[in-house]
């Protein structure tokens, strides 16, 4: 039973494929071509819990509003999204925020991250050392963490 005074916090994941090219000014190449990446992002809503439902909110509104907001970028060219500019992972981060924050204004954070292609099979030695990495940006009020895999809050 939850407590009417207790904070908590309740994330849905979801994924969506889609393509997108990147001006940048290092490891132009392949950037500057289309290609398509698996996106998985986790949205958290903060509050109180209800005294009568014991829910900060029903996953069930949550998982109706993602469902159209996946809509808006599953396998879609992320250049051609109106309102995200750079496909960048910080860009979408607050496309997620910006669309969701109106009908959630418990959102407290939106997590994007993508996977790495998978290495080539004369690269597969690296693959049993290194693991699958993933590179995301976490996008809540804080400070600036200094891991290794591109992961910021703004």
């Amino acid at each position: 039973m939850a407590s009417g005074s207790s904070r908590c916090e309740l994330s849905q994941r979801f994924f969506f494929e889609a393509a997108h090219t990147l001006h940048r000014t290092v490891e132009t190449e392949g950037s500057r071509r289309i290609h398509g990446h698996t996106y998985h992002a986790e949205v958290t809503v903060c509050g109180t819990p209800d005294t009568a439902s014991g829910m900060v909110l029903d996953l069930g509104y949550l998982r109706a509003e993602i469902a159209k907001l996946r809509e808006q970028l599953d396998h879609r060219f992320l250049d051609e999204v109106e309102g995200l500019g750079q496909p960048t992972l910080e860009n979408l981060c607050l496309y997620i925020r910006m669309t969701l924050q109106p009908v959630f204004p418990q959102l407290c954070a939106v997590v994007v991250e993508r996977q790495r292609k998978l290495p080539r099979q004369a690269d597969k030695s690296k693959l049993e050392t290194s693991g699958l990495k993933t590179l995301g940006m976490n996008c809540i009020g804080g400070t600036l963490p200094s891991d290794s895999c591109g992961r910021y809050s703004l």
